[in-house]
Protein backbone atom coordinates (compact mmCIF):
# COMPACT_ATOMS: atom_id res chain seq x y z
CA UNK A 1 0.00 0.00 0.00
CA UNK A 2 1.29 3.45 -0.83
CA UNK A 3 2.21 5.63 2.12
CA UNK A 4 0.38 8.89 2.78
CA UNK A 5 2.90 11.13 1.03
CA UNK A 6 3.04 8.95 -2.07
CA UNK A 7 -0.75 8.71 -2.27
CA UNK A 8 -1.21 12.48 -1.89
CA UNK A 9 1.37 13.13 -4.63
CA UNK A 10 -0.28 10.65 -7.01
CA UNK A 11 -3.74 12.00 -6.25
CA UNK A 12 -2.63 15.58 -6.83
CA UNK A 13 -1.28 14.54 -10.22
CA UNK A 14 -4.64 12.96 -11.12
CA UNK A 15 -6.54 16.05 -9.96
CA UNK A 16 -4.39 18.37 -12.05
CA UNK A 17 -5.05 16.25 -15.13
CA UNK A 18 -8.78 15.76 -14.47
CA UNK A 19 -9.88 19.18 -13.15
CA UNK A 20 -10.34 20.74 -16.59
CA UNK A 21 -12.26 17.80 -18.03
CA UNK A 22 -14.22 16.32 -15.11
CA UNK A 23 -17.57 18.14 -14.84
CA UNK A 24 -18.18 18.66 -11.11
CA UNK A 25 -21.36 20.58 -12.00
CA UNK A 26 -23.22 20.07 -15.28
CA UNK A 27 -23.69 23.07 -17.57
CA UNK A 28 -27.26 23.87 -16.45
CA UNK A 29 -26.47 23.53 -12.73
CA UNK A 30 -23.41 25.75 -13.08
CA UNK A 31 -25.36 28.46 -14.92
CA UNK A 32 -28.07 28.41 -12.25
CA UNK A 33 -25.53 28.77 -9.45
CA UNK A 34 -23.61 31.54 -11.19
CA UNK A 35 -26.86 33.48 -11.55
CA UNK A 36 -27.96 32.82 -7.98
CA UNK A 37 -24.68 34.05 -6.45
CA UNK A 38 -25.21 37.50 -7.99
CA UNK A 39 -26.27 40.25 -5.61
CA UNK A 40 -29.51 40.66 -7.57
CA UNK A 41 -30.37 37.44 -9.47
CA UNK A 42 -32.71 37.97 -12.42
CA UNK A 43 -36.00 36.17 -11.74
CA UNK A 44 -36.72 35.46 -15.41
CA UNK A 45 -33.21 34.14 -16.02
CA UNK A 46 -33.35 31.90 -12.94
CA UNK A 47 -36.79 30.58 -13.99
CA UNK A 48 -35.58 29.86 -17.52
CA UNK A 49 -32.51 27.98 -16.26
CA UNK A 50 -34.50 25.94 -13.74
CA UNK A 51 -37.03 25.00 -16.43
CA UNK A 52 -34.12 23.48 -18.39
CA UNK A 53 -33.74 20.95 -15.57
CA UNK A 54 -37.00 18.99 -15.51
CA UNK A 55 -36.36 17.27 -12.19
CA UNK A 56 -35.37 20.52 -10.49
CA UNK A 57 -38.34 22.47 -11.85
CA UNK A 58 -40.78 19.74 -10.77
CA UNK A 59 -39.20 19.66 -7.34
CA UNK A 60 -39.50 23.44 -6.91
CA UNK A 61 -43.15 23.50 -7.98
CA UNK A 62 -43.90 20.64 -5.60
CA UNK A 63 -42.38 22.60 -2.70
CA UNK A 64 -44.31 25.75 -3.69
CA UNK A 65 -47.54 23.75 -3.46
CA UNK A 66 -46.63 22.13 -0.13
CA UNK A 67 -48.51 23.05 3.05
CA UNK A 68 -45.68 25.40 4.01
CA UNK A 69 -46.08 27.68 0.99
CA UNK A 70 -49.36 26.85 -0.72
CA UNK A 71 -51.74 29.66 -1.68
CA UNK A 72 -55.42 29.62 -2.59
CA UNK A 73 -54.66 28.03 -5.94
CA UNK A 74 -51.83 25.64 -6.88
CA UNK A 75 -48.99 27.14 -8.92
CA UNK A 76 -48.05 25.29 -12.08
CA UNK A 77 -45.07 27.33 -13.31
CA UNK A 78 -41.50 27.75 -12.11
CA UNK A 79 -41.82 31.54 -12.17
CA UNK A 80 -44.97 31.30 -10.05
CA UNK A 81 -43.14 28.99 -7.63
CA UNK A 82 -40.25 31.44 -7.31
CA UNK A 83 -42.62 34.36 -6.64
CA UNK A 84 -44.52 32.34 -4.03
CA UNK A 85 -41.48 30.97 -2.21
CA UNK A 86 -39.26 34.03 -2.56
CA UNK A 87 -35.82 34.31 -4.16
CA UNK A 88 -33.92 33.82 -0.88
CA UNK A 89 -35.60 30.51 -0.14
CA UNK A 90 -35.43 29.43 -3.80
CA UNK A 91 -31.68 30.06 -3.71
CA UNK A 92 -31.28 27.73 -0.74
CA UNK A 93 -33.63 25.04 -1.99
CA UNK A 94 -32.15 24.93 -5.50
CA UNK A 95 -28.52 25.09 -4.32
CA UNK A 96 -29.05 22.30 -1.78
CA UNK A 97 -30.76 20.20 -4.46
CA UNK A 98 -27.93 20.73 -6.97
CA UNK A 99 -25.29 19.76 -4.42
CA UNK A 100 -27.31 16.75 -3.34
CA UNK A 101 -27.33 15.43 -6.91
CA UNK A 102 -23.57 15.88 -7.21
CA UNK A 103 -22.85 14.17 -3.89
CA UNK A 104 -23.10 10.71 -5.41
CA UNK A 105 -20.47 8.22 -6.52
CA UNK A 106 -20.32 4.78 -8.10
CA UNK A 107 -17.98 3.46 -5.42
CA UNK A 108 -19.80 2.67 -2.13
CA UNK A 109 -16.98 3.94 0.09
CA UNK A 110 -16.79 7.25 -1.78
CA UNK A 111 -20.58 7.57 -2.01
CA UNK A 112 -21.00 7.25 1.77
CA UNK A 113 -18.40 9.98 2.36
CA UNK A 114 -20.01 12.24 -0.26
CA UNK A 115 -23.36 12.05 1.49
CA UNK A 116 -21.74 13.18 4.73
CA UNK A 117 -19.89 15.92 2.85
CA UNK A 118 -23.19 17.17 1.37
CA UNK A 119 -24.72 17.14 4.84
CA UNK A 120 -21.84 19.19 6.25
CA UNK A 121 -21.72 21.72 3.41
CA UNK A 122 -25.45 22.44 3.57
CA UNK A 123 -25.38 22.51 7.38
CA UNK A 124 -22.57 25.08 7.28
CA UNK A 125 -24.50 27.12 4.70
CA UNK A 126 -27.61 27.27 6.89
CA UNK A 127 -25.52 27.99 10.00
CA UNK A 128 -23.57 30.83 8.37
CA UNK A 129 -26.78 32.37 6.98
CA UNK A 130 -28.43 32.09 10.40
CA UNK A 131 -25.50 33.81 12.11
CA UNK A 132 -25.33 36.56 9.47
CA UNK A 133 -29.02 37.27 10.09
CA UNK A 134 -28.75 37.17 13.88
CA UNK A 135 -25.54 39.20 14.13
CA UNK A 136 -24.88 42.64 12.67
CA UNK A 137 -21.55 42.53 10.84
CA UNK A 138 -22.73 43.78 7.45
CA UNK A 139 -22.73 40.34 5.80
CA UNK A 140 -25.65 39.47 3.54
CA UNK A 141 -27.34 36.14 4.26
CA UNK A 142 -26.97 34.91 0.69
CA UNK A 143 -23.24 35.71 0.67
CA UNK A 144 -22.71 33.80 3.91
CA UNK A 145 -24.85 30.92 2.63
CA UNK A 146 -22.94 30.45 -0.64
CA UNK A 147 -19.49 30.99 0.87
CA UNK A 148 -20.22 28.20 3.37
CA UNK A 149 -21.92 25.96 0.82
CA UNK A 150 -18.81 25.98 -1.40
CA UNK A 151 -16.12 26.02 1.31
CA UNK A 152 -15.41 22.27 0.96
CA UNK A 153 -15.92 22.00 -2.81
CA UNK A 154 -12.30 20.84 -3.07
CA UNK A 155 -13.26 17.66 -1.20
CA UNK A 156 -16.05 17.04 -3.71
CA UNK A 157 -13.55 17.40 -6.55
CA UNK A 158 -11.08 15.00 -4.93
CA UNK A 159 -13.75 12.38 -4.27
CA UNK A 160 -15.04 12.70 -7.85
CA UNK A 161 -11.51 12.17 -9.20
CA UNK A 162 -10.96 9.08 -7.04
CA UNK A 163 -14.34 7.68 -8.10
CA UNK A 164 -13.43 8.33 -11.75
CA UNK A 165 -10.09 6.56 -11.34
CA UNK A 166 -11.83 3.53 -9.82
CA UNK A 167 -14.42 3.53 -12.61
CA UNK A 168 -11.62 3.30 -15.17
CA UNK A 169 -10.72 -0.04 -13.64
CA UNK A 170 -7.58 1.07 -11.86
CA UNK A 171 -6.93 -0.77 -8.61
CA UNK A 172 -6.96 1.65 -5.70
CA UNK A 173 -6.51 0.23 -2.20
CA UNK A 174 -7.90 3.02 -0.08
CA UNK A 175 -8.25 3.09 3.69
CA UNK A 176 -10.28 5.82 5.36
CA UNK A 177 -7.10 7.07 7.03
CA UNK A 178 -5.34 7.44 3.68
CA UNK A 179 -8.35 9.13 2.11
CA UNK A 180 -9.05 11.62 4.90
CA UNK A 181 -5.38 12.58 5.07
CA UNK A 182 -5.44 13.36 1.35
CA UNK A 183 -8.66 15.38 1.72
CA UNK A 184 -7.12 17.41 4.55
CA UNK A 185 -3.91 18.07 2.62
CA UNK A 186 -5.38 18.97 -0.76
CA UNK A 187 -8.93 20.24 -0.54
CA UNK A 188 -8.36 23.92 0.30
CA UNK A 189 -6.03 24.69 -2.60
CA UNK A 190 -7.88 22.43 -5.05
CA UNK A 191 -11.19 23.99 -4.06
CA UNK A 192 -9.76 27.47 -4.64
CA UNK A 193 -8.46 26.51 -8.10
CA UNK A 194 -11.80 24.90 -9.01
CA UNK A 195 -13.75 27.97 -7.92
CA UNK A 196 -11.51 30.12 -10.10
CA UNK A 197 -11.97 27.73 -13.01
CA UNK A 198 -15.77 27.84 -12.89
CA UNK A 199 -15.63 31.64 -12.42
CA UNK A 200 -17.22 31.87 -9.01
CA UNK A 201 -16.84 35.25 -7.28
CA UNK A 202 -13.31 35.71 -5.81
CA UNK A 203 -14.91 36.19 -2.39
CA UNK A 204 -16.12 32.57 -2.34
CA UNK A 205 -12.91 31.20 -3.83
CA UNK A 206 -10.91 32.87 -1.05
CA UNK A 207 -13.10 31.25 1.61
CA UNK A 208 -12.53 27.82 0.03
CA UNK A 209 -8.78 28.50 0.18
CA UNK A 210 -8.50 30.08 3.63
CA UNK A 211 -11.14 28.45 5.85
CA UNK A 212 -8.57 26.35 7.74
CA UNK A 213 -5.95 29.07 8.22
CA UNK A 214 -5.17 30.25 11.73
CA UNK A 215 -3.56 33.44 10.49
CA UNK A 216 -6.14 35.13 8.28
CA UNK A 217 -7.86 38.47 7.68
CA UNK A 218 -10.02 38.98 10.79
CA UNK A 219 -11.86 41.79 9.00
CA UNK A 220 -13.24 39.33 6.45
CA UNK A 221 -16.44 38.60 8.34
CA UNK A 222 -17.74 36.20 5.70
CA UNK A 223 -14.67 34.03 6.30
CA UNK A 224 -15.11 34.40 10.08
CA UNK A 225 -18.76 33.30 9.81
CA UNK A 226 -17.87 30.29 7.64
CA UNK A 227 -15.10 29.21 10.00
CA UNK A 228 -17.53 29.52 12.92
CA UNK A 229 -20.23 27.57 11.06
CA UNK A 230 -17.68 24.89 10.12
CA UNK A 231 -16.54 24.46 13.73
CA UNK A 232 -20.10 24.46 15.04
CA UNK A 233 -21.13 21.70 12.61
CA UNK A 234 -18.12 19.65 13.72
CA UNK A 235 -19.23 20.11 17.33
CA UNK A 236 -22.81 19.11 16.51
CA UNK A 237 -21.75 16.15 14.35
CA UNK A 238 -23.12 17.41 11.03
CA UNK A 239 -20.97 15.73 8.41
CA UNK A 240 -17.76 13.75 8.63
CA UNK A 241 -16.56 14.99 12.02
CA UNK A 242 -18.29 14.76 15.40
CA UNK A 243 -16.35 16.44 18.19
CA UNK A 244 -18.58 17.43 21.15
CA UNK A 245 -15.47 18.33 23.18
CA UNK A 246 -14.98 21.62 21.29
CA UNK A 247 -15.47 24.63 23.56
CA UNK A 248 -17.29 26.82 21.03
CA UNK A 249 -17.33 30.05 23.04
CA UNK A 250 -13.54 29.92 23.47
CA UNK A 251 -12.81 29.71 19.74
CA UNK A 252 -11.24 32.74 18.09
CA UNK A 253 -14.22 33.20 15.78
CA UNK A 254 -16.80 33.01 18.58
CA UNK A 255 -14.95 35.67 20.54
CA UNK A 256 -14.59 37.91 17.51
CA UNK A 257 -18.31 37.59 16.74
CA UNK A 258 -19.17 38.18 20.40
CA UNK A 259 -21.26 35.02 20.43
CA UNK A 260 -23.24 34.27 23.56
CA UNK A 261 -24.68 31.08 24.96
CA UNK A 262 -28.09 32.30 23.77
CA UNK A 263 -26.76 32.65 20.20
CA UNK A 264 -25.35 29.13 20.22
CA UNK A 265 -28.50 27.66 21.74
CA UNK A 266 -30.62 29.33 19.06
CA UNK A 267 -28.31 28.08 16.29
CA UNK A 268 -28.29 24.55 17.72
CA UNK A 269 -32.10 24.47 17.87
CA UNK A 270 -32.32 25.83 14.32
CA UNK A 271 -29.99 23.19 12.87
CA UNK A 272 -31.53 20.36 14.88
CA UNK A 273 -34.98 21.22 13.51
CA UNK A 274 -33.77 21.55 9.90
CA UNK A 275 -34.82 18.25 8.25
CA UNK A 276 -31.98 16.04 7.06
CA UNK A 277 -28.99 17.70 8.70
CA UNK A 278 -28.71 15.24 11.58
CA UNK A 279 -29.90 12.29 9.51
CA UNK A 280 -27.97 10.03 7.17
CA UNK A 281 -30.86 10.35 4.72
CA UNK A 282 -29.59 13.31 2.70
CA UNK A 283 -32.72 13.38 0.53
CA UNK A 284 -34.81 14.95 3.28
CA UNK A 285 -33.41 18.47 3.46
CA UNK A 286 -34.66 19.89 0.19
CA UNK A 287 -37.99 18.14 0.41
CA UNK A 288 -37.25 15.26 -1.95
Amino acid sequence: MANKHTFVALLKKHIESERLTLPIFDAVSLKIQLELVKKEPNLSTVAKLIIADQALSSHLIRIANSTQYQGLLPTRTVKGAIIRIGMVEVTRIVSADIHKKKARAHDKQIDAIMKKLWQHSVGCAFAAAFLSRRLDFGVMQDEAFFAALFHDVGKLLILKVIDEVKQKGKTVILTDDLLFNALDKLHAKQGYLLMQQIKMPPLFAAVARDHHLRDYDRNNYILVLVKMANTFCHWLGIGLINDPTIDILKTTEAMQLNLTTADLTALKEFLETTPGLLSTNHDQLSGA
